[in-house]
């Protein structure tokens, strides 16, 4: 089945504006007024097709005029053209208030006529204008490309789209931990006591990128898990301080981050820093809870480190693929010296050998994982060494 093509090819610029013109658009707005279309020459100049009803738009206009102010601030030759989708003119102008761009007159029909020419099917959309469509991008999400690099992303052509993706490669598959982790304007990462260790000192140890947020049920549930096998390796390792967890936030906001690290002994990429969103895509986070590991070496053991703990905790560390096989070889063998069924003198009930990732047993009342004794009939577990077989 066809994906439709949600964006726009790109348009020459100067084309876009001979349109303008011919629909009787004699000038475009600022903030202070009215300006030229030619002031749009030479520069890589986008059309932002928006309203201030839509509830995306609203979330991706900030970050856009962050991008816009920091690109100016570098005095970049950039420009955005503002095409409204508001209901009134009204609603128009109070809208153009918060954007520090350029603006086409409010005109519902010539606006619409814009929209039909760009193929715009969504809204916001963010259609690049080009002097040369050799190089500029070409049916690609802008607006994506934007929200994954933000200001690295100008100048929006395919050789730096290309660019970045390599970095972004080279990263994942052979860059350092400090590359990961760190740049030029930070080269720590910092507990929930505001302690500070250098990425530089983690080199050695296995780390565990743990992706998650406040928000989300289920990583409480993990982080429980996680924090039970991180102590028991901190606590039985026959090195100490080998292993070490690096939360990577995906909170809403700085309290939502602040309460996740509340209950978390490790340390974190800062909340404000552009590196938890530059991780996110390098490992393609696309749910949460997420922990990818990291070997000794600083290669990437794998992106399943939510599934390992799960299934064996601490006992899988250092989490290599030859440990994981001998937790499993280990773990088959201790359960083929077990009956498959055995009644329990404590339970009237006949009990089923089974594989649990975590229970509570029911005679010794202390927590269990892997083989377990079970009732089908009721619930009641049974650690293999609390039986006690009838006669």
């Amino acid at each position: 089945m066809a994906v439709p093509n949600y964006q726009a090819k790109c348009i020459d610029s100067r084309n876009i504006l001979t349109i303008l013109a011919a629909e009787g658009v004699q000038f475009l707005l600022s903030g202070e007024g009215k300006v030229p279309l030619s002031s749009c020459y030479g520069k890589t100049t986008c059309l932002l097709f928006s309203a201030d009803w839509c509830r995306p738009c609203k979330t991706f206009i900030p970050k856009l005029v962050q991008l816009y102010d920091t690109l100016r601030a570098r005095c970049e030759k950039i420009e955005i053209v503002f095409v409204s989708f508001d209901h009134n003119e009204n609603e128009f102008k109070e809208n153009f208030k918060s954007m520090p761009w350029l603006a086409v007159p409010f005109d519902v029909n010539s606006n619409r006529r814009l929209l039909n020419m760009c193929h715009v099917k969504h809204l916001p959309s963010l259609i690049p204008l080009t002097w040369d469509e050799i190089t500029s991008i070409d049916q690609e999400d802008l607006i994506g490309l934007i929200e994954d690099y933000g200001v690295e992303a100008f100048p929006f052509t395919r050789s730096r789209r290309e660019e970045l993706k390599a970095i972004d490669a080279a990263k994942l598959e052979g860059g350092t931990l400090e590359d990961l982790l760190a740049h030029e304007g930070r080269n720590h990462v910092e507990n929930k006591d505001g302690r500070k260790v250098l990425v530089s000192d983690l080199v050695g140890k296995t780390i565990g990128l743990f992706f998650g947020a406040h928000w989300c049920p289920p990583c409480h549930t993990f982080n429980s898990q996680l924090l039970e096998a991180y102590n028991e390796i901190m606590t039985t390792s026959k090195e100490q301080n080998c292993f070490e967890i690096i939360f990577i936030s995906t909170d809403r906001d700085l309290n939502e981050f602040d309460l996740s690290l509340k209950s978390m002994p490790w340390f974190a990429i800062p909340y404000l820093d552009k590196t938890r969103r530059d991780l996110c895509r390098i490992f393609s986070i696309k749910a949460i809870p997420s922990l990818v590991l990291i070997g000794e070496d600083g290669k990437i053991i794998g992106t399943n480190g939510r599934a390992i703990i799960s299934l064996y905790g601490a006992r899988a560390f250092p989490f290599t693929q030859s440990k994981l096989g001998e937790v499993e070889a280990a773990l088959k063998k201790e359960g083929d010296s077990l009956p498959r069924h055995t009644k329990d003198t404590k339970h009237e009930h006949l009990l089923k050998l089974d594989m649990a990732k975590a229970y509570v047993c029911d005679s010794c009342k202390q927590r269990g994982r892997f083989w377990v004794f079970s009732c089908d009939l009721c619930d009641y577990d049974l650690h293999p060494t609390c039986i006690e077989e009838t006669s």
